[in-house]
């Protein structure tokens, strides 16, 4: 007689501040554990100890039964006992059937998604801040692994949100969470429409630059600091025409290889660190 699988999941459940190690105690049988329709999955210890950092509540987290409490499991558990969150030791082949990236690195966790944020909102909370707005507007981006490296990179170089169409474009997955490493757990992500957009971000003064190849000026011939909003293309085909017409400025990378095009995730790194690099400049001449 076969097993029935669902008898076969078991898990040990540890209230915050119970010690989590691989010697758990003993199993205890369960229902079987299935996703959280209606709430965002989270995978890899990063993204979910840069959830917790960021003051996310996680209804509950999932780890293997024979992870060792070191490197960054220990940090992990440190967080999630100082927000409560119940933390679960299970068999790696729980999270082997729940994964939907493929490499959970032995946890996972769930998340209920917070309000849609709108572009006025975002606007009108940087309003008040010291440094000037800086947005990405990403259009018709379609792979998840591009716009995953893409947001890491803007999080990293101080971009204070990103914008993604609802349609025609990859969106915030559990995959585009982990290659971002947790970035978008920091970095606000408005979806809208990229005219709609574009509308928005003229009426408060951003410039807008987007990067074109064929622009015959280069991306370090133009003056990036201040308000900005960074267009990026897709991997296919670039900014669409009507995009194009409505940038201030078009920039391009020199190609100076035999491949005529950059990798859009790399050409927005480059584009978001000139801006990093134009700033420090300027203010190393002022002696701020």
């Amino acid at each position: 007689m076969s097993k029935d699988p669902r008898r076969s999941e078991q898990r040990s459940r540890s209230s915050p501040g119970s010690g989590l190690s691989a010697t758990s105690p003993t199993l205890r049988s369960v229902p079987l554990l299935t996703r959280r329709p209606g709430q965002d999955q989270l995978e890899g210890r990063n993204v979910i100890v840069e959830a917790l950092r960021a003051g996310r509540e996680l209804s509950e987290i999932l780890l293997d039964l024979g992870a060792e409490p070191r490197g960054s499991l220990v940090e992990l558990l440190a967080l999630a006992e100082q927000a409560g969150t119940t933390v679960s030791r299970v068999p790696r082949q729980v999270l082997d059937r729940l994964t939907l990236t493929g490499t959970h690195q032995g946890a996972m966790a769930w998340a209920r998604p917070g309000p849609p944020l709108g572009l006025k909102e975002l606007l009108e909370r940087l309003s008040g801040q010291d440094r000037s707005p800086f947005l990405l507007l990403l259009d018709q981006v379609q792979y998840e692994q591009n716009l995953g490296a893409i947001l890491r990179t803007a999080e990293a170089a101080g971009v204070h949100g990103a914008i993604i169409p609802r349609s025609h474009s990859a969106q915030i997955t559990p995959l585009v969470r982990r290659i971002s490493a947790g970035a978008t757990e920091h970095l606000p992500v408005v979806r809208e429409s990229t005219m709609s957009a574009l509308k928005v971000l003229r009426r408060s003064g951003l410039l807008i630059v987007g990067a074109d190849e064929h622009a015959p000026c280069a991306f370090d011939e133009v003056e990036l600091s201040g308000p900005l909003a960074l267009v990026m293309g897709g991997e296919h085909k670039g900014l669409s025409p009507p995009v194009r017409e409505r940038c201030d400025r078009l920039v391009s990378l020199p190609m100076r290889g035999r491949i005529p095009s950059l990798n859009v995730s790399v050409a927005a790194a480059l584009l978001m660190y000139e801006k990093v690099r134009q700033e420090r400049s300027l203010a190393r001449r002022e002696g701020v």
